[in-house]
């Protein structure tokens, strides 16, 4: 008996992801291609109304961002996310180890 991995799922049919305009925290939740482990990335703007990236606790670079594309930095995200390019942050997340499940925003 074959099981489908919640994570091939994501990858097959990627939900659709919206973003409050002018938020203040966004948080991701992602599925690991290792086991369908659950972890989260949290945006959150600081006092100078910039985004700064989270890893609640794990090392961001557990999740391997780019790693097909040569590696991309958590500051080119944050980056992304103080312009509210945010379908280019879901881009970069979905680009490592771990897929987006769900998102939340305020």
């Amino acid at each position: 008996m074959s099981r489908t991995s919640k994570y091939a799922e994501l990858r097959k049919s990627p939900p659709v992801l919206d973003i409050k305009k002018d938020s203040k925290e966004v948080i991701f939740t992602t599925i690991s291609v290792m086991c369908d482990n659950r972890h989260t990335i949290r945006f959150r703007k600081n006092n100078n109304s910039e985004f700064k990236m989270s890893g609640m606790g794990f090392s961001l670079s557990n999740w391997q961002f780019g790693y097909r594309e040569g590696g991309i930095e958590p500051y080119q995200i944050e980056w992304k996310a103080d312009e509210n390019h945010w379908n280019d942050v879901i881009r970069m997340i979905n680009s490592g180890t771990e897929v987006i499940q769900k998102v939340i925003s305020r």
